[in-house]
């Protein structure tokens, strides 16, 4: 509630502006821009693309570990049978949250280091072109893959790089109109 002579939410005019425009409507806008400018920033996009990440990694291990089973004939099945059923099915979902958050980690880093790493790059190079994604994908792959030496962390930037400049080159072709 404004009262007379005083301004109004947050140091914005009480009444119409000049172009007819609300002091709720100027709020709406400035609220906007700052979200939009909070999309633009890199370390937002990253944020966003591990989160993002992160639930997708979780649900693809979830599958992937729901898919894995141990027949009877392993060693490892032949234990479990002797075991009651429920503690076959606390071992299981013990080993399907393992597995899951695993993922969930793997996909979420993954996805922050390379969103983080193109964005910079988008705004180092002031391009929005298909090198970015394949830079990116370069730095990511060898990024993550490091920790297994030189040979490793070149397989790994030139594995991400051309799956980023696929993926990039099929996102950027235009539509067919059949």
């Amino acid at each position: 509630m404004n009262f007379p002579g005083r301004s109004g939410f947050a140091g914005l005019p009480a009444g119409p502006s000049e172009d007819g425009a609300s002091a709720e409507q100027l709020q709406q806008q400035q609220i906007m821009k700052t979200m939009q400018a909070g999309m633009e920033s890199c370390v937002v996009k990253s944020v966003m693309a591990g989160g993002a990440g992160f639930v997708m990694g979780g649900m693809f291990g979830l599958f992937i570990s729901s898919m894995s089973y141990d027949t009877p004939l392993t060693p490892k099945g032949q234990e479990l049978a002797t075991l009651s059923t429920r503690e076959q099915l606390r071992r299981g979902f013990k080993d399907m949250g393992a597995k899951s958050y695993s993922s969930a980690k793997n996909f979420g880093r993954i996805g922050a280091i390379y969103a983080g790493t193109e964005c910079c790059i988008e705004g180092y190079r002031a391009k929005n072109d298909l090198a970015n994604g394949v830079i990116a994908g370069c730095l990511t792959g060898g990024a993550i893959s490091y920790k297994a030496g030189p040979q490793a962390a070149a397989v790994g930037c030139a594995g991400f790089a051309a799956f980023s400049l696929a993926i990039d080159y099929y996102m950027r072709m235009p539509e067919s109109e059949d």
